[in-house]
């Protein structure tokens, strides 16, 4: 990968945390709870966000013990629930909005593509096409991961709106071991790995064809 291509998609995948977490912290203060405002979240300023080990070294340690997968993640965004006139339905449009922005990323990148190709700005070979393929890539597994049930991911915010208050108290009692769940299930059940692989590859290739994309929206994976 030349110089070129890694900052671009260094920059790619900043923006679409940086978007994420945004996303949340203006919804949260749209519902009227200003804590993340005040905490300077309501920005694309993306120094707030940055949680040195979720969001550096985390994905540096699995890049250099060579793991199948990536993970890590932008410092979470603060949420009071007794700012909200309706807590646990507002919480879960707050959780969904970081979600939601990664997909409209993944649209707006796949019909930028679209268009410099189909206009004959670039051709398939061009360098900037693997950087465009990249953000639509991040930001599909962005969104697909942050969507699933688990606490404390953005999936498990709309679940809980919908259950009880006894299943709610049991649900939420798993969040402090969420991630540990979550990293024995990627790394120790491939059914788990195949079928969340199912679910990107589903709603990349939706973007795709939404958009006409004339080319794979898969960029070329690097070599370590």
């Amino acid at each position: 990968m030349d110089i070129f291509v890694l900052i671009g998609v260094i920059s790619i995948v900043v923006l679409a945390l940086t978007i994420h977490e945004a996303a949340h912290a203006l919804t949260a203060d749209w519902f009227g709870d200003p804590t993340a405002r005040m905490l300077g979240r309501v920005t694309l300023n993306p120094i707030p966000h940055i949680d040195p080990f979720a969001t550096i070294m985390l994905p540096a340690i699995l890049w250099i013990v060579g793991s199948p997968f990536l993970f890590g993640g932008a410092k979470p965004v603060p949420v009071n629930l007794a700012n909200f006139k309706n807590p646990w339905r507002d919480n879960a449009v707050v959780a969904f909005a970081g979600p939601a922005s990664n997909v409209l990323q993944a649209f707006f990148w796949s019909g930028l593509l679209s268009v410099l190709i189909h206009t004959g700005v670039w051709s398939e070979e061009s360098s900037g096409v693997t950087i465009l393929q990249a953000g639509i890539l991040i930001n599909v597994v962005l969104f697909v991961f942050n969507m699933m049930p688990l606490p404390p991911l953005d999936g498990s915010r709309i679940v809980v709106a919908m259950l009880s208050r006894d299943a709610r108290r049991g649900y939420l009692a798993l969040e402090p071991i969420g991630i540990l769940i979550l990293l024995g299930l990627l790394f120790l059940v491939p059914q788990f790995r195949e079928l969340l692989g199912l679910a990107i590859g589903y709603v990349g290739g939706l973007v795709a064809d939404l958009t006409r994309l004339p080319i794979t929206w898969v960029p070329p994976m690097p070599q370590r």
